[in-house]
């Protein structure tokens, strides 16, 4: 059982339990909770302070836990919010681009689903990929570090941008990168920096749905540009700068979100070239090359590190491969769009928090580090391995067209002319049969070619959740209309269920 689901099931039964005890009453001591429950005693500790912050207990250091006195909370008045709908769509001029947001593709990878059901929708590595133990001594020798909680630089320490400069590429320095608060912030941080509200940008079609959601929140219109085996159609790209007058074009060169394509040897200068005779900026989104498969080989290098003119604003952060709570990244940029990304970060956020860039910092100068990232990789190359023989074998009809060396997902086509209701039933059907998936719709800046679902196998347990969470898939595809028998193999539905 996941610790979060251990934690909230017994905080439940723990505040189902609190009327027993009278105000100011002793609770049970946390070994005996620990006995009772048959819980570790962190889950207890957590239960207890999840209690304590809800007002509902007092604890006192040496003593123990004590039902709290109940506090007179007068009733809030009722208000009426319905004036905000009439702010909040504008102020009678059309607007270029609507204001409200739809996050949903973004919450279907951060929302942790139900207790029991397979989480194949995440965003981030499971639990027993990220490197706990790592993470918890780097923090304390941060902490420890004089001046931790001090006021940092404002483009961060200059140690952690040196380190992502010789990451990125050696003509970079460490002058040229900001530390940003994860890669979500470093993609919001550059688009509102280089593109003005109601302005086109160009996007990979498919694409990642937070960069999606980022770009329209600052105002901007994504333009689809189509991805095939080898990344971003050139043709496509120069056609789609020559008609829209677009200065930004976002992509992820290397293992893409959701195809999982590497954009080819050939067409990388290519890219490069074409929007430096458009006057434009490339963003290039390097989420993913810390999670290289053991059998990717050589990786290219990033955009960012053959272009002297600064065509290409790099990003990437550390969340991906460690934690998401550890949210640390980098802006790498040359000339003056650096000044006005720093400007922009400055207005948004001042600076990162001195403790985690320490941490942060403290992690990637360790050994475990370079041997968390070679365990990632193995196990990544494995988890993915397991997930295409389980679809060959239970749902071959609905098997990747492309199994990535890297990143943590698969992609999947759906057969079926309605895109839209084909990816919700399956989507519905699935939650019911026990498994999350990511409906593919999130991931089109426009009208989707075909229906679509993405698959994780990062953010499971192992291989043998990995075959459970296809097994439920199966019988969830079943259940929707648009299932046909030529796409679930021999074996008939009752051998699977």
């Amino acid at each position: 059982m996941h610790e979060r689901s251990s934690v909230a099931e017994l905080v439940k039964v723990l505040r189902s339990e609190l009327d027993r005890y009278s105000p100011g009453e002793k609770l049970p001591s946390s070994r005996a909770l620990v006995e009772r429950f048959r819980a570790g005693p962190v889950t207890v500790s957590r239960a207890i302070a999840q209690l304590a912050a809800e007002g509902l207990v007092v604890t006192r250091p040496g003593s123990g836990a004590y039902r709290a006195q109940p506090a007179a909370r007068p009733a809030p008045p009722a208000g009426d919010t319905s004036w905000q709908e009439v702010s909040l769509s504008g102020d009678g001029l059309p607007e270029a681009v609507p204001r409200s947001v739809d996050v949903s593709g973004l919450l279907f990878s951060l929302a942790a689903p139900p207790t029991g059901v397979i989480e194949l929708n995440g965003g981030y590595l499971h639990a027993s990929l990220q490197p706990e133990q790592a993470l918890a001594a780097a923090l304390a020798r941060a902490g420890r570090r004089p001046g931790a909680w001090s006021r940092p630089p404002i483009d961060g320490l200059t140690e952690l941008r040196a380190w992502f400069a010789r990451d990125i590429g050696p003509s970079l320095g460490a002058a040229d990168v900001l530390i940003t608060a994860g890669g979500q912030s470093a993609l919001a941080t550059a688009l509102r920096a280089l593109a003005p509200p109601g302005a086109p940008v160009l996007v990979e079609s498919p694409t990642y749905p937070g960069m999606l959601a980022a770009a329209r929140a600052a105002g901007l219109r994504p333009v689809p540009v189509p991805v095939d085996g080898e990344g971003v159609r050139p043709d496509l790209l120069a056609a789609a700068f020559r008609a829209t007058g677009a200065r930004v074009f976002v992509c992820q060169p290397l293992f893409q979100n959701p195809t999982g394509t590497v954009l080819s040897e050939a067409r990388r200068p290519e890219v490069v070239r074409i929007a430096r005779e458009a006057g434009a900026f490339v963003i290039e989104d390097d989420f993913a090359r810390l999670l290289a498969h053991d059998d990717a080989g050589p990786l290219p290098r990033p955009l960012a590190a053959d272009d002297p003119d600064g065509v290409v604003v790099h990003t990437r952060s550390l969340t991906k491969a460690a934690s998401p709570s550890l949210r640390v990244g980098a802006l790498a940029a040359r000339g003056p769009a650096l000044e006005r990304l720093r400007s922009i970060q400055i207005v948004d956020s001042f600076f990162v928090p001195r403790p985690l860039q320490e941490a942060a910092l403290e992690l990637v100068g360790s050994p475990s580090w370079a041997r968390h990232l070679r365990a990632v990789s193995a196990e990544l190359g494995a988890r993915r391995t397991a997930m295409a023989a389980a679809l060959r074998t239970a749902l071959p009809g609905l098997g990747p067209a492309r199994v990535p060396s890297g990143g943590g997902y698969l992609w999947l086509t759906l057969p079926g002319s309605e895109a839209g209701a084909d990816e919700s039933a399956m989507v519905q059907s699935a939650l019911r049969a026990g498994v999350a998936v990511a409906p593919g719709r999130p991931y089109f800046s426009a009208e989707p070619p075909a229906a679509h679902i993405r698959l994780s196998f990062a953010s499971v347990a192992g291989p043998p959740e990995i075959t459970e969470g296809v097994r439920r898939l199966r019988r969830a595809w079943e259940g929707t209309p648009a299932a046909r028998p030529d796409l679930l193999g021999r074996r008939s539905a009752r051998t699977t269920s």
